[in-house]
């Protein structure tokens, strides 16, 4: 079995997963777009802007069914690429998930009186589903601040590392579209989970 890492960068209600394999060169073994948000819900995709002017205790309830039925998904879209992975001869152990700031958030009234901490919320809310689906999974989880990815790829490959983005880049050509920023950044960070010393 070749080890392989998943990395991904979520949006609201639908993330991009790029799966990688560095075994005898880096390769990309599985990309796609994975659905985070169950569309006969309204407002799942924005649950908490949806929610914004419910009341608090319908818009906790709301963002609960909200949350519980993106995590149904989550753990549906992982299980079918770990399955098919696994198929192909990968193993994959590890994951990395793209984050924000990190920003600690405050109680849900505050958050819905704040239009920049709804989309935070919003944020952390679809992230935090694909993290427990990659845990139930049996993967390790590592959050990477996509700030911090650059630096993270210097300090783990050192002067090979713009070897390595030109590469991710170049991978692009072969593969086709879509390959964006989105999937771009989601390469780098499955591909530095997969180094021994990174990226924890």
């Amino acid at each position: 079995m070749r080890r392989a890492a998943l990395g991904f960068r979520m949006h609201s209600g639908w993330g991009v997963v790029v799966a990688v394999s560095s075994d005898g060169g880096l390769e990309v073994i599985d990309r796609r777009h994975i659905l985070v948000a169950e569309a006969s819900t309204p407002g799942s995709k924005q649950p908490y802007h949806y929610s914004e002017n419910l009341g608090l205790k319908k818009a906790e309830e709301h963002i609960a069914r909200c949350s519980a039925a993106s995590g149904q998904l989550a753990s549906a879209a992982i299980r079918e690429i770990l399955a098919k992975l696994e198929s192909g001869g990968h193993r994959v152990e590890e994951s990395a998930i793209l984050t924000a700031s990190g920003r600690t958030l405050p109680s849900l009234e505050k958050i819905l009186a704040s239009h920049a901490l709804i989309h935070t919320a919003e944020g952390e809310l679809f992230r935090n589903v694909v993290h427990n689906a990659c845990e139930e999974a049996g993967l390790v989880v590592t959050h990477v601040p996509e700030r911090d990815l650059e630096e993270r790829a210097q300090k783990i490959f050192g002067h090979k590392a713009n070897q390595v983005r030109q590469s991710i880049t170049a991978l692009g050509k072969r593969l086709g579209p879509p390959w964006t920023r989105d999937e771009k950044l989601a390469a780098l960070a499955a591909t530095l989970a997969l180094q021994p010393s990174g990226p924890r």
